[in-house]
Parts: C-alpha cells; sequence; structure tokens
C-alpha cells in the first residue's frame, strides 16, 4: 500500500516506492520527434533536454539523443551542441507525420539502439499516443504526465498529479526500461547560447557550434505500419485559437462579463469584442472560470467563443504562462488552485474584498473590466502602430 503524507495546500501526497530499490541507470536517452515545421524541435523537447542533461550530470550518466522525423538535419544541429555521446534518429519521408504504426517502430528502433534504461521524451500528442506501446514491446514501464524529476540517494523519483490535481505522487520503478513522458513549462528550456552568440556557462564550447554528427537506424515498415495516410491539416486560423500554451500571458475571464453592468442591462456582444480585440492584439491565451464555462449548459448568455476547453481551475486545466491576468472573477479556491504554476498573477474586480485581494495576486485593480480592457486595447493599438514587432509587457 503507498504511504500517504500531508502536502502543502491540502494535497494529498503518495510516495510509490517499491520493494527494492534500485540506483540510477548510467545511460539515459532523450527522444523527440521533430516539430510541424520540420526543422527544429517543438519548445517542450528543449525543456525536457534540459531535464536530461540535469539528470545526467547528477548521475554520471551519459547521455543518447534520439530524433525522428523526414529530415532531422536541422533540429540535430539545434541540440549538437548540448554534449550528447550519441545523436541517433530514424528518418525518411514515412516518419513525417504522426501515426501510430511508424512512430512505434522508430522509437522501438532508437530505444534498442541506444541501449537507456532511461528514456526521457517529451508530452506531445504524438508521442502520448505511442510510448506506452513501445513501452510494452520493449518489456519495460511509462508514466505520463511527469511534472518533475528528483534525484534522492542515487535513485530517481517523478512525480506527477492525479484526480484534477488533488493528488501528488511520487513514483519510483524498478522494470527497466523507463520511459518517462513531461509536461511542458515544467523545467527551463535548455538553449545553445553560443549558437544565440551568448557566452556559455556551461561545459560546452564557446567557439562555433559543433556540427551534429547522426547516426541513422534503418527501420523497414511493415505494409501494415503504412496504411494510414494523412492527406492533410485542419486548423482554425492563428487569430482563431483561443488556447495558445506557449503565450506569455493567460487571461482569464469571469462570470462577470455576462451579468447586469451599471446601467442594469448585459452587454455580450461588447464583452466579446473586447475580450478577442485583447487575444488579438496581446496575443495571450484564454482562460474561463467554471461559473462561466458552465454557462453554457444553464441556457444562459455566454460568450460564443469560449468552451470547457478553457476552463481553468481544480476541474479544469493548470496551465503553465508566466503571466496572469483575471479579470470579472472572484478568485475562489478551486479556480485559483489552477494558477499554481502562474508567478505573476494580477486581476481586475469591483470588489475590494475577492479572493485575489486576500493573498492570491500580487496587484488587485479595483475598477471596472470594461473600462480597463478598452483603455489596455487602445494603448496595445497604438504600440502595435508604431512598433509591430513589440511585445505584450505586463
Amino acid at each position: 500500500m503507498p504511504q500517504v503524507h500531508s502536502h502543502q495546500r491540502a494535497f494529498r501526497r503518495w510516495i510509490l516506492k517499491p520493494e527494492n530499490e534500485t540506483l540510477m541507470s548510467q545511460s539515459i536517452l532523450f527522444l523527440a520527434h521533430v516539430s510541424e515545421a520540420g526543422n527544429t524541435l517543438p519548445k517542450v523537447s528543449y525543456e525536457v533536454l534540459g531535464a536530461a542533461l540535469k539528470l545526467t550530470k547528477q548521475f554520471g550518466a551519459r547521455l543518447t539523443i534520439g530524433l525522428i522525423g523526414a529530415d532531422v538535419a536541422a533540429a540535430a544541429e539545434t541540440v549538437a551542441a548540448a554534449g550528447a555521446e550519441r545523436i541517433l534518429a530514424v528518418a525518411g519521408p514515412d516518419f513525417a507525420s504522426a501515426r501510430y504504426g511508424s512512430d512505434a517502430a522508430a522509437a522501438e528502433a532508437l530505444c534498442r539502439a541506444a541501449g537507456a534504461e532511461l528514456i526521457l521524451a517529451p508530452a506531445t500528442s504524438r508521442f502520448m499516443r505511442v510510448l506506452a506501446g513501445v513501452a510494452h514491446r520493449l518489456n519495460g514501464c511509462v508514466d505520463t504526465h511527469v511534472t518533475s524529476l528528483e534525484s534522492v540517494n542515487g535513485e530517481l523519483r517523478v512525480t506527477r498529479w492525479h484526480y484534477r490535481q488533488r493528488i501528488e505522487a511520487v513514483i519510483t520503478r524498478d522494470p527497466r526500461p523507463w520511459i518517462v513522458l513531461l509536461e511542458s513549462g515544467c523545467d527551463a528550456a535548455w538553449a545553445d547560447t553560443a549558437r544565440a552568440g551568448v557566452a556559455r556557462t556551461d561545459t560546452a564550447s564557446t567557439g562555433a557550434p559543433a556540427a551534429a554528427k547522426v547516426e541513422e537506424i534503418p527501420v523497414t515498415l511493415p505494409q501494415a505500419a503504412t496504411r494510414t495516410v494523412v492527406s492533410g491539416v485542419r486548423a482554425p486560423k492563428s487569430d482563431a485559437q483561443t488556447i495558445r500554451p506557449d503565450a506569455n500571458l493567460l487571461f482569464v475571464a469571469g462570470a462577470g462579463w455576462t451579468k447586469k453592468q451599471a446601467d442594469g442591462k448585459t452587454h455580450i456582444d461588447q464583452a466579446e469584442a473586447l475580450i478577442l480585440d485583447f487575444l488579438r492584439a496581446s496575443g495571450a491565451s484564454l482562460g474561463g472560470s467554471k461559473s462561466l464555462v458552465d454557462q453554457t449548459g444553464e441556457s444562459q448568455a455566454v460568450l460564443g467563443f469560449m468552451t470547457h476547453l478553457n476552463q481553468v481551475g481544480q476541474t479544469g486545466s493548470t496551465p503553465r504562462h508566466p503571466k496572469g491576468l483575471s479579470t470579472c472573477c472572484h478568485g475562489e479556491e478551486p479556480h485559483v488552485v489552477g494558477w499554481r504554476f502562474i508567478n505573476e498573477r494580477r486581476a481586475v474586480n469591483l470588489d475590494p474584498n475577492c479572493g485575489w485581494a486576500r493573498g492570491k495576486a500580487d496587484v488587485l485593480y479595483v475598477a471596472d473590466a470594461f473600462d480597463v480592457l478598452a483603455k489596455l486595447n487602445a494603448l496595445l493599438a497604438q504600440r502595435n502602430r508604431t512598433s509591430p514587432e513589440a511585445v505584450l509587457q505586463t
């Protein structure tokens, strides 16, 4: 039975520990796939690489990098200076798009070629679909949605949340290989500062960026693995997408936007226009309180672009943006728990005694959100006219 210990914020922390303790493996594989653009890796991959390098240093382990994609040359150059002992790749047109059959075969081949007992990979949708199956093929184990890695007495422990972030589990495993998929925003992204022209602070060379020496691993796919063909991609326009995981700012709208205002009337159309203008001008990601998104099923006036996918809180998502701005939301604990990874918090509310005023926000503006957002949109429009490259600083 797992041992249950008390944890901060009234969460429970479970430590799942096997009977036989083992020391950390001396070989680590960082597994990644090329981004849709085809010339780099997804942002979360560099965060996982940073975590892999920390573990490599702590355990004195050897690091191997494994890449999957149609052409991995450009992506390999971006990680050439990471100090990996080997860079392996499975490349070719068959591995350009996400597909279970080809991705599973490629990942299995890289894991076997690397011979690593610990495999770290980003928790992208592409890898989340296939790596559990790869772990089964390797007679290993897998943990997904991991949020942190730590070394305790030479033993690796991984942390993840359960039951809508109410229970935190700390897990160790005996079976090897152990595949661990890390969520985004949980570690600092590794960057080749030499390539960016910045003086390096680690042990890598400070000279010209090193050329990547890539070992290609041949993989022959059976016909059954190529039956699925990606014929195209349908995606909303960038300005129509309201959920932006890589945005610097989270903008949260509360139910107050749909309530009667000072004139005794609701102004849903005005609220929609103000919020959408702000999202377009600032590039922020949109979140919503439970009370607002639940109005859809209660036949109440709602914001047309708001869905349950935007919900932030205990029964919603837990975004990892650097900054957050809450509007027309009281800041009750079930909602604020979804802000735990947001370091700088500001809120706009007419109630000076709302939850945000009780130590849950760095700054509370006691003001009308309609007026505040109208002023912000005017300032952003002026800034964008004078400097289109300007980034919102809050």
